[in-house]
């Protein structure tokens, strides 16, 4: 069999190894169904514990309220771009607030746009990205149909250490990259989404958490398939779910809550993976330059340059050979990236930690 790597892929990422081999033990056979988890119907009694377990598990992670829906939709995050102003926005001759901090929340307001009004209340565009703003810097409307931000950039390396003070103006949020990642208080947010293929599961379904006052809201009319209310009246199965996607999602939680204890846990364990790659950059008289200001750095994605072009394909690539992959930066910004999403072991970064010092070593 091949070794397997340590893999700071972006996404789609990392999963706990626990949870690939129980995947693996089931593939052919799911006990009690006498098939596949990927052939058996979404409506059969052998799934329906499935989507519970996946559902129940967040909820018990966050600590989620009873007046909280969990959906598990379809599209990623790049779906929720478009469905939450096309639920919250349109028609409603209100403008909505977008907080950018780096590329996908660019990407939220773009799509935004083409549905009502917006309002750019902070960017961190003109700097390049490197920070998240204070709460003084944000110019907030009181009366916006929603305040959206985006927790963890992942191409940047950005990440809020904090939600923004709204008011009473229903707080959005793309969690994508940090979701399950640390302890915050759900009711705080009238709607969180995450792509799953970060840190909680393979590509394919994106998790929701909505607040019922906001499904209210929900206008007539819209495509079935983007109707928050329809999706909650039909518990995530109006049509054919992501079954098997809803499956890893399920043990990954499971991983979350049994092995690893919880999100304080989860929490401390992350923390300790990234002082260790923040320290071999800070450590390195400058050869290695991280991207975002210290106080807003990510614990998910840390990134950084190094002296030249040249000298990070090098690293890339001896990295690789090294049984480390993944760690080229996104294409639209260069430099280096280590994602290091729940999954990622604690070993990992200490392999990373320790090439970058050997590496600087010889090449500085």
């Amino acid at each position: 069999m091949e070794q397997r790597v340590f893999n700071f892929s972006a996404g789609p990422a990392g999963l706990p190894l626990a949870a690939l081999q129980e995947a693996q033990r089931d593939l052919l056979v799911y006990p009690g169904a006498g098939a596949s988890i990927m052939e058996i119907s979404h409506r059969s009694k052998a799934f329906e514990p499935v989507l519970q377990s996946a559902r129940d598990n967040i909820t018990q992670l966050l600590n989620i309220p009873s007046n909280y829906k969990v959906l598990f939709l379809q599209g990623g995050a790049s779906m929720q771009f478009s469905q939450i102003p096309m639920n919250f926005l349109r028609g409603t001759g209100k403008s909505a607030d977008y907080i950018l901090t780096g590329a996908w929340g660019a990407k939220a307001i773009k799509e935004a746009k083409k549905e009502g009004a917006t309002r750019t209340v902070w960017s961190g565009k003109e700097e390049g990205y490197k920070r998240v703003p204070a709460q003084s810097e944000l110019d907030l409307d009181a009366n916006a149909s929603y305040c959206h931000f985006t927790t963890n950039e992942t191409i940047e390396g950005v990440q809020f250490q904090t939600e923004p003070e709204v008011g009473t103006v229903p707080l959005v949020c793309d969690m994508s990259s940090d979701f399950l990642s640390r302890t915050f208080d759900v009711t705080k947010y009238a709607l969180i989404y995450a792509g799953a293929q970060k840190n909680i599961g393979p590509a394919g379904v994106v998790a929701v958490i909505i607040r019922d006052d906001m499904l209210a809201k929900v206008p007539d009319g819209l495509p079935s398939m983007l109707d928050y209310k329809l999706a909650a009246d039909n518990d995530s199965m109006y049509n054919t779910p992501p079954c098997f996607a809803i499956y890893i999602v399920a043990l990954v939680t499971k991983w979350l809550i049994n092995d690893i204890g919880g999100l304080d846990k989860v929490d401390a364990r992350n923390r300790e993976k990234a002082k260790y790659i923040y320290d071999a950059i800070d450590n390195s008289d400058g050869y290695y330059r991280g991207h975002a200001q210290k106080d807003c750095r990510s614990l998910m994605n840390p990134t950084w340059r190094l002296p030249n072009e040249e000298l990070e394909a090098k690293f890339v690539k001896e990295a690789k050979a090294a049984s480390m992959d993944g760690l080229k930066g996104h294409r639209s910004v260069g430099g280096i990236r280590a994602s290091i999403y729940n999954a990622m072991p604690v070993d990992g970064c200490k392999a990373l930690a320790e090439f970058m010092a050997e590496f600087a070593k010889k090449n500085g």
